[in-house]
């Protein structure tokens, strides 16, 4: 039985625990929920809404831009990730006992300080036929270089600065992680004779296990919803981008505002049913495969 000090201790918790819930009820749930409700109808964005099940997805299914938008999505979500996993791995193992580390920290961080708009802009910039990318290839001794901006190249250029903008976060969680790891532990093992290999084996990888598992989830989730970046950096004044370079989020952008036509919030609100159901799998599946006891040091 609660005695009176826990019963009101209960009672604080509530009170602080309100205003959270409200809002995540308010800002994510409900949103939700009327997404979800849309993608079973046939909408333009205004007057009454004509149900029509499943068709919506259907649709979807048989839209060939739609995969194409999907296979953009798992090429950035692993691709991309995959990459700026292992720049930021290396960097961290190269800069945590580097003079001056905070200072680099900083350096690499910067890109995530800009909006996204400006860094696309100005990556843009980086590649265009007369831009710094091609001058310095010119230099080097090629005499055509890449159409970089062609519609065949421009998803993988969008994936290179995805890599660039991501990797100095990344790598700013991982640093952060690895401060936090004593050093009297890596100097036991130099004493017990271990090699850097079985330091990193025994020592960094199991106390920093939790914190790769955060930035995985973060990754999951943030990789899935880009959208300014690849907007801004493929895309005209008034135009969107080319087909090729869509994602899932754009797939959905275009289905409800492209201004081509009748507006198709069904299929846009179904389109973003399937990037959150991607999310809340791809995650669960993410912290069961990286569950481990929580090491106390």
């Amino acid at each position: 039985m609660d005695t009176p000090i826990q019963k009101e201790q209960k009672r604080i918790y509530w009170w602080f625990l309100a205003p959270a819930a409200i809002l995540y009820t308010v800002f994510f749930v409900v949103p939700a929920l009327g997404t979800l409700w849309i993608s079973f109808n046939k909408w333009p964005g205004a007057g009454d809404m004509r149900w029509v099940g499943i068709r919506n997805y259907r649709i979807m299914y048989h839209d060939p831009v739609f995969w194409l938008s999907f296979v953009n999505t798992l090429k950035i979500l692993f691709i991309v990730g995959g990459a700026t996993f292992l720049i930021s791995f290396g960097l961290m193992m190269v800069l945590r006992d580097m003079m001056g580390r905070s200072f680099v920290r900083s350096v690499l961080f910067f890109p995530n300080i800009l909006s996204g708009v400006v860094i696309a802009i100005l990556w843009g910039f980086l590649f265009q036929a007369d831009g710094l990318v091609n001058q310095f290839l010119m230099l080097a001794g090629m005499d055509n270089p890449p159409k970089w901006l062609n519609e065949n190249m421009m998803i993988n250029v969008v994936m290179l600065g995805l890599i660039w903008v991501s990797t100095g976060f990344y790598t700013t969680i991982l640093m952060a992680g690895a401060d936090r790891i004593p050093k009297h532990l890596y100097e036991d093992c130099a004493l017990a004779g271990a090699g850097t290999f079985q330091k990193f084996r025994f020592v960094t990888l199991p106390l920093m296990w939790e914190v790769f598992g955060i930035a995985a989830v973060l990754w999951t989730i943030s990789s899935i919803k880009i959208f300014e970046f690849i907007l801004a950096f493929a895309g005209a004044v008034g135009f969107l981008p080319p087909v090729k370079t869509w994602n899932l989020a754009l797939y959905s952008y275009a289905e409800a505002f492209s201004g081509e036509g009748t507006p198709r919030y069904g299929t846009a609100s179904a389109s973003a049913v399937v990037m959150l159901l991607l999310v809340v799998v791809l995650v669960l599946l993410l912290r069961r495969a990286m569950r481990r006891e929580t090491l106390q040091f």
